[in-house]
């Protein structure tokens, strides 16, 4: 969906998380994920609500493509979910990563909107066929990532949804057969959980 001059109450950058992989199949195309259902809690009405998450982003792809687009729009809220593709590819750069999350979270912070975003589940423990040693990797990787997002959001004031230890993360059936992706029902406790954090 495209940013235009319309009020923009709710925006969201990021991957196929923002997207809403895994969500409901929609007719005409692409998912029913988290992000409408929020917005519906929230009061935020559908035609204030701009999502520009895209399949296979990475934070370079959000640097290069979205966050301008982002900050066009004046949004009072801010959705960041980006990071997994980075984490489980196999050139991951972790000072790249680290620079542009601090760079993305940073922009958005300074406009003076709320932003928030969210810690990555143990995906390397839901990857279906990936060697031990490879799971083990990936997981001391994504928990040195958590560890940075946890000081960067206390640092900027950016609320944080925690899916480390979050139920649905422990929940077989909140998740996609391909382990990366919510089910929808996943979507929908995500959703109600984020409704909750940002009040």
């Amino acid at each position: 969906m495209e940013a235009t001059r319309m009020p923009v109450s709710m925006m969201l950058i990021g991957d196929s998380f923002a997207e809403g992989r895994g969500g409901e199949p929609l007719p005409g195309g692409g998912f029913r994920g988290w992000a409408p259902d929020l917005a519906e809690r929230l009061g935020i009405p559908a035609r204030e609500c701009v999502n520009l998450g895209s399949y296979g982003a990475t934070t370079q792809d959000v640097l290069d493509h979205q966050l301008a687009q982002a900050l066009s729009a004046s949004a009072a809220l801010y959705g960041v979910t980006v990071g997994g593709n980075d984490l489980v590819s196999r050139d991951f750069d972790a000072a790249r990563f680290r620079h542009n999350l601090r760079h993305i979270l940073t922009t958005l912070t300074l406009r003076g909107a709320r932003v928030f975003t969210i810690t990555w589940p143990d995906i390397p423990g839901k990857l279906p066929g990936l060697a031990e040693d490879k799971r083990r990797a990936l997981r001391t990787r994504f928990a040195e990532a958590n560890d940075f997002m946890d000081k960067l959001t206390a640092e900027l004031g950016v609320i944080a949804y925690d899916m480390v230890d979050a139920p649905v993360t422990r929940d077989p059936g909140m998740w996609a057969p391909d382990g990366m992706h919510p089910s929808p029902a996943g979507h929908r406790v995500i959703a109600a959980e984020l409704a909750t954090l940002l009040g």
